[in-house]
């Protein structure tokens, strides 16, 4: 099974960039799908990036165009590269497997990592 471990949130200024990253212990890494996940206060988890064992990444509208999902098999590492941050990214992130079935990802390890916090300030 594989077990993951979330870091690189922090605080930054509305506009600004952060990478999180997403470092996995398991042989069967690379033949994983990869999904970050958010939550923010009093809300539930929702999926915003997911990266195949292909390298084929999708995102939700809400991140479109400003977060970028990127993987390193060689260092058993997801990467979430976000830019133009605004105050509604504010959550911990959390990064997961996924399988895709029926033409979305969902969630296929139960167990949860203790996430990494962002917080943007406006």
């Amino acid at each position: 099974q594989v077990q993951l471990v979330e870091s690189g949130g922090s605080l930054v200024q509305a506009g600004g960039s952060l990478r999180l990253s997403c470092t996995a212990s398991g042989s069967t890494f690379s033949a994983n799908a990869i999904g970050w996940y958010r939550q923010a206060p009093g809300k539930q988890r929702v999926l915003v990036a997911a990266i195949s064992s292909g390298d084929f990444a999708t995102y939700s509208d809400s991140v479109k165009g400003r977060f970028t999902v990127s993987r390193d098999n060689a260092k058993n590492t997801v990467y979430l590269q976000m830019n133009s941050l605004k105050s509604e990214d504010t959550a911990v992130y959390y990064c997961n497997v996924v399988k895709y079935n029926n033409g979305a990802y969902n969630l296929y390890n139960k167990d949860w990592g203790q996430g990494t916090q962002v917080t943007v300030s406006s």
